[in-house]
């Protein structure tokens, strides 16, 4: 099994690439890390590849705010600019004057 760097970093906006949300990195995880039983829950017709980095992302769709576990192979840099309107953003990430987000904390597991 090969392990891939991960394309994103935290802070980075990302948007799905078929699903309407998009959010921020605040995680990654090298290859999948949740349970069997949550990754039998997708849908075959969409279920990603195990082998590639998943990233945690401060989530959010026109309805709402959430957080949600993506693999690589379905995300795409955002390039709206638009802010993001969860609050859990600003509770995770300061922002820079060059706009760019950075973790408030150092968190390594």
């Amino acid at each position: 099994m090969k392990i891939r760097d991960a394309k994103f970093n935290l802070g980075d906006v990302v948007r799905h690439r078929t699903l309407p949300f998009r959010g921020v990195v605040f995680d990654v995880d090298a290859e999948y890390a949740r349970t069997e039983e949550w990754y039998q829950s997708l849908p075959p017709e969409i279920r990603p590849d195990k082998n590639q980095p998943f990233y945690h992302l401060v989530a959010e769709n026109d309805e709402k705010g959430y957080v949600a576990y993506v693999s690589e192979a379905n995300l795409v840099v955002d390039t709206s600019g638009e802010p993001l309107r969860n609050p859990q953003v600003g509770e995770i990430f300061t922002l820079s004057e060059n706009g760019h987000l950075s973790p408030r904390y150092s968190v390594c597991h």
